[in-house]
């Protein structure tokens, strides 16, 4: 028995005469029973690190006024290094700080999309912030301010519910 020639592509030759048609790959193995649909890769979580501390907004906004804007660095360091350690996964302390330092802008979107990965890839649930939040630092100081108290808001209740105390 033979199976019918496929249709030449527009622009190529057809094959030569006594040439067989290209045979299909093999069919993909069904799925384990019980499992539904197709077999997906699954992430492995494994085991997590030390939860992070909860941190005052109020508290770490009057550090920023006080020492003038120098606290907002050991607070990006300390923030992302504390999400590097728990999820390993992220930028991690020392390349935060230095994304910071060199472009700062960078750290208003990148800090929220960490900790909506948190959320959303660790736990599987919603998260209250996402990168966008990022564009209130286009407003002079009122949106540094509301970015943060979203930003660490999200992180202290994220950092409570996995049993830190309360700030």
């Amino acid at each position: 028995m033979t199976s019918p020639t496929p249709p030449v592509p527009p622009g190529y030759p057809p094959p030569p005469p006594g040439y067989p048609p290209p045979q299909g790959y093999p069919p993909y193995p069904a799925p384990p029973a019980g499992s539904p649909g197709y077999p997906y890769a699954t992430y492995q979580q494994g085991p997590l690190g030390p939860i992070g501390r909860t941190r005052s907004i109020g508290i770490c906004i009057l550090l920023a006024v006080v020492t003038l804007s120098i606290y907002t660095f050991v607070w990006v360091y300390k923030t992302q290094s504390e999400m590097k350690r728990y999820s390993g996964r992220g930028l991690g302390g020392g390349l935060g700080l230095l994304i910071y330092i060199i472009f700062s802008p960078a750290t208003y979107f990148l800090v929220p999309i960490e900790v909506a990965a948190l959320h959303e890839d660790i736990d599987h649930r919603p998260s209250p912030v996402s990168g966008v939040i990022g564009f209130w630092f286009l407003l002079p100081l009122i949106g540094s301010i509301v970015w943060f108290v979203k930003v660490q808001g999200a992180l202290n209740r994220y950092w409570m519910s996995k049993g830190a105390p309360p700030p």
